[in-house]
């Protein structure tokens, strides 16, 4: 009996010790994700101006374009004092090798472009007079979603202005989603787009 008695009481010690043990699993997972929490609080207040963060008037996400950094380039062009650089991603870049617009056929859905912005100036540091990019100013983008913009064939455009001083982006508030379209129907017959992917 004693014996009996001897191990209802181990059992009971090992159960309570589990118990335990589940507690302060439970409350050390608790505590990481308190900490988890908190450190995405601290750094989302650090950087309230976060580019990704940003969404124009008309509802285009800049985060819709995010890696736009490292896409590769289409073309490029100057107006006036400002040098451009126009870089696609992915799928409009497939598209562009597969003969799109020249073949008559639309960009797919889910194609972006975005065109970078820059002041330019002189070089002082070429051998040769030349024009190098100076202060960026912005970047006006543009998405292939028919669904969201059927009355600009499609294409939502939007513009996000850099300010160098500050070191942060801005949506243009007179930004609206058929920003650019008026432009751009010059070239409806290319899917509104201007620029071919240059050869290289």
């Amino acid at each position: 009996m004693s014996e009996l008695v001897t191990k209802s009481l181990a059992q009971a010690q090992q159960m309570t010790g589990a118990r335990a043990a589940v507690k302060r699993l439970a409350g050390f997972t608790i505590f990481v994700i308190v900490v988890t929490l908190a450190a995405v609080l601290f750094l989302a207040a650090d950087n309230p101006n976060d580019k990704y963060s940003l969404i124009s008037p008309s509802g285009i996400a800049f985060s819709d374009f995010r890696g736009y950094e490292d896409w590769p380039v289409a073309s490029s062009a100057r107006q006036d004092e400002i040098l451009k650089v126009i870089v696609a991603n992915p799928k409009m870049i497939a598209a562009y090798k597969a003969g799109i617009p020249g073949n008559g056929r639309p960009f797919p859905e889910g194609s972006m472009i975005v065109k970078l912005q820059w002041k330019q100036k002189k070089s002082a540091e070429a051998q040769f007079p030349v024009d190098v990019p100076d202060i960026f100013t912005q970047a006006f983008v543009m998405e292939k979603d028919s669904k969201r913009f059927p009355k600009t064939g499609g294409w939502g455009y939007a513009v996000f202005n850099y300010d160098a001083v500050s070191g942060k982006f801005s949506a243009d508030p007179k930004s609206l989603s058929d920003c650019g379209n008026a432009c751009h129907t010059a070239v409806k017959a290319k899917d509104y787009i201007f620029h071919p992917y240059e050869v290289r």
